[in-house]
């Protein structure tokens, strides 16, 4: 596999004081109102509107593909002009297609505008966060990463109850335009104060070619499309199971309320995987997380019991799904360095992206 290039041709001048802090403040809101609003929503709009609720999360879905795809030009915007107008132009949208999604008069102007929130999450959500902090930190990118994705992880813990309290108070549509204007409030001045206008030049026209091609070269390489696939087949695995543990150990003979517990406890497991994560070499993290990953699903799916083991299990398996976000988080720059960061960051996600939009919607993350 490729080294990382000696000449890094764009540098970050490096975090700014409060950087980190309004990043995980930003990433939390905009999780919070781009992605798990409508989640916890989808009953007040069906109730009201008479819209099937397979079609009002099918829109949503829908939005994510298209961040997947949005996300590969995003990442070589980012790469090109730095993130500071991709961010604030990124949260401008998805105020505007909350703002659509309020007033949506029916079924194909609310899909259209989720589709449009698609691009907006596609510009401000885990990737081009990521990419920040990674041209920050550099080397030093562990710590920063795992606070970031620690703290946004509470966007669902925040804003599901909050959106569900709008919508008894207010209405369903009252309540996402009351949403997009907190996301636009917070997340533009802070991107637009703590982001930077442009990464800094240090290398000639003819460098700039060169990176180009590398980062062609890296993008085609069975070494990066071997973690591509490697990566994909990890997440589909892992979701598949963790999202469906209920069901999976009322099988296997517990009461519903046991298994909710054990979908609770693959939850604190993320959490405690991503606290853990610093703590495996860079060189061993592919080994030992997709290790773990294959021996916690073999487990989950050949054990008969006894519950309290499968559901120990179950954490292991949630443990490795938080590892697993980091570690998208850091493998790219880890093989080949922050040139073309954005735009190989961008590609190298965008499969992912997809499987989450596959994945049943009231159980992501």
């Amino acid at each position: 596999m490729s080294a990382p290039a000696p000449s890094q041709t764009l540098v970050a001048e490096g975090a700014p004081r409060g950087g980190l802090a309004a990043l995980c403040i930003t990433q939390t809101i905009s999780w919070g109102v781009l992605y798990y609003t409508l989640l916890a929503a989808v009953r007040p709009i069906s109730d009201d509107t008479g819209w099937d609720p397979a079609l009002v999360t099918g829109a949503f879905s829908a939005g994510l593909v298209v961040s997947a795809a949005a996300g590969i030009t995003v990442g070589r915007i980012l790469d090109r002009t730095g993130p500071r107008n991709l961010m604030i132009v990124g949260a401008l949208v998805g105020v505007l297609a909350l703002v659509l999604v309020g007033l949506a008069p029916n079924l194909a102007v609310f899909a259209a505008a989720w589709l449009l929130a698609g691009t907006a999450q596609a510009a401000v959500l885990y990737q081009p966060a990521f990419t920040v902090i990674n041209r920050w930190y550099g080397p030093a990118r562990g710590r920063p990463l795992t606070i970031l994705t620690l703290v946004a992880g509470f966007a669902s813990t925040i804003f599901a109850p909050v959106t569900a309290a709008l919508c008894s108070a207010i209405g369903w549509r009252a309540a996402f335009l009351a949403l997009a204007g907190l996301l636009g409030a917070v997340t533009v001045p802070l991107h637009a104060r703590y982001l930077n206008r442009s990464w800094h030049q240090v290398s000639h026209p003819a460098q700039l070619t060169g990176d180009k091609a590398r980062g062609r070269r890296v993008r085609c390489s069975r070494g990066f499309l071997g973690l591509q696939a490697l990566m994909v087949l990890l997440c589909l695995g892992l979701y598949t199971v963790t999202l469906n543990i209920i069901p999976l150990l009322m099988e296997k003979g517990a009461g519903y309320t046991l298994a909710a517990l054990g979908l609770g406890l693959v939850g604190a497991g993320q959490v405690a995987g991503r606290l853990l994560f610093a703590t495996i070499p860079a060189t061993g993290r592919i080994t030992v997380v997709t290790g773990t990953a294959t021996g916690a699903l073999l487990l989950l799916a050949l054990l008969p019991g006894p519950v309290p083991l499968l559901i120990a299990v179950g954490m292991i398996a949630g443990a490795v799904r938080g590892c697993q976000t980091l570690l998208q988080a850091t493998i790219v720059a880890d093989r080949w360095g922050t040139t073309s960061l954005g735009a190989l960051q961008g590609i190298f996600a965008a499969p992912l992206t997809i499987v989450t939009a596959l994945a049943p919607q009231q159980a992501r993350r």
